[in-house]
């Protein structure tokens, strides 16, 4: 009896074990199933926000795209705009200079007539100085051939107003294009590979009789009559024009047929070095007003135009260069002085060093008390040794 029993409670306590086995097993499963679909989920939701994450980048770079596109578009459509522009600044200054207004016209001729009749009435009279300068040149103190550079004749320069180290080249006695190199050392390097800056200028220039003064150029034009040009350096535009109250005009220097009017610079302002066929043997000077380029006073100097080739002014004192049609030594042989301080034989004998030919253009630099000369397509300077007037 009692084996029998212990084998029921056996079966019994087995049987129960086998249900709780069961239940946990069938817990674990559902706990298992409600994890994977759980997982399920989790995988679904990743794969969909990887989905809308890709198509919003690629979104974003399709915009970026077509922004870039038209920032180029509108880049190139400003540039455009700006270049119609400047042509048609250039076109309108052009207008104003061939076709002025004709009462402007009417009145200009007027003040050409009154402003002549002026420097006539005080022409040849002594000359009241603006500036205390009396220093004449005492002579040449050294020389230095910076290098060769362009045409045989031609004119190179420095604006004595002012901080600018820019070089101003005029190639030749006919052009419209202005080189312009930032400092010396850019002029004597240069070369092939080391390119100026250009100027094109709305007219032609002739001769070598130009001048860079206070942020312009003064340079010389002819159309039908001689003009002068003052052209704001700046902007790149014509601030005025003078017709030259000169009739009859022929070259100045004998052996520089290429120039009419030679504008130069000294302590006292502005002067232009010019010759006419009523006085046709001799060179004349006027003190002209750089702001308006009014005549102020004329002269009718004694220096004579024959074998000379170049001039400039110093202190209010007119100094011609000469030399022979077979080139020699040149020298300052001719001195006026507008003040009546300086004689001509008073002065000093200046001999410049004999080189190559003779000089087309001498621009004299009140700053720095040098001359800027250009000698059969060699560009010089010129260093001056100066005395006062009175101890001559």
């Amino acid at each position: 009896m009692a084996p029998r029993l212990c084998l029921l409670l056996g079966a019994l306590l087995a049987g129960a074990l086998d249900a709780q086995q069961q239940q946990f097993m069938e817990y674990m499963e559902r706990r298992l199933a409600v994890l994977e679909e759980r997982i399920a989920q989790w995988h679904d939701q990743s794969s969909r926000y990887s989905t809308e994450l890709r198509d919003f980048k690629n979104q974003v770079i399709t915009m970026m795209e077509n922004m870039e596109k038209e920032r180029e578009r509108l880049h190139t459509e400003v540039e455009t705009t700006a270049v119609r522009v400047e042509r048609l600044e250039r076109e309108v200054d052009y207008l104003e200079t061939q076709n002025p207004a004709p009462p402007c016209v009417e009145v200009d001729e007027k003040l050409v007539e009154n402003q002549v009749a002026t420097a006539k009435q005080r022409k040849n009279e002594k000359y009241d100085k603006l500036t205390d300068c009396s220093d004449t040149i005492s002579q040449v103190k050294a020389m230095k051939i910076l290098k060769r550079f362009g045409s045989t004749a031609g004119l190179w320069t420095k604006d004595p107003v002012g901080t600018s180290e820019k070089i101003y080249v005029f190639d030749g006695t006919a052009n419209d294009t202005v080189y312009v190199f930032p400092r010396m050392r850019e002029f004597t390097l240069f070369s092939a590979t080391r390119k100026a800056a250009r100027i094109k200028l709305p007219h032609p220039w002739v001769g070598t009789g130009h001048l860079v003064y206070g942020g312009h150029l003064y340079y010389i034009r002819q159309h039908g009559t001689f003009q002068v040009i003052k052209f704001n350096l700046a902007n790149k535009t014509i601030v005025d024009s003078s017709v030259f109250p000169a009739e009859e005009q022929i070259p100045v220097f004998g052996l520089s047929a290429f120039n009419y009017i030679d504008v130069v610079a000294d302590e006292e302002g502005l002067w232009a070095i010019y010759a006419t066929k009523e006085n046709e043997k001799n060179i004349c000077l006027a003190k002209l007003d750089p702001r308006s380029l009014d005549i102020e006073q004329m002269w009718d100097t004694p220096c004579p135009r024959e074998n000379a080739e170049s001039a400039f002014v110093v202190c209010g004192t007119l100094y011609v260069v000469y030399n022979t049609r077979l080139p020699s030594r040149s020298r300052v042989q001719c001195v006026f002085d507008v003040s009546g301080t300086l004689s001509s034989e008073d002065a000093s004998l200046v001999y410049f060093p004999k080189r190559y030919g003779s000089h087309s253009s001498m621009k004299y630099n009140p700053k720095e008390r040098h001359i800027y000369a250009w000698d059969d397509g060699y560009q010089i300077i010129y260093r001056m040794e100066m005395k006062k007037k009175t101890e001559v």
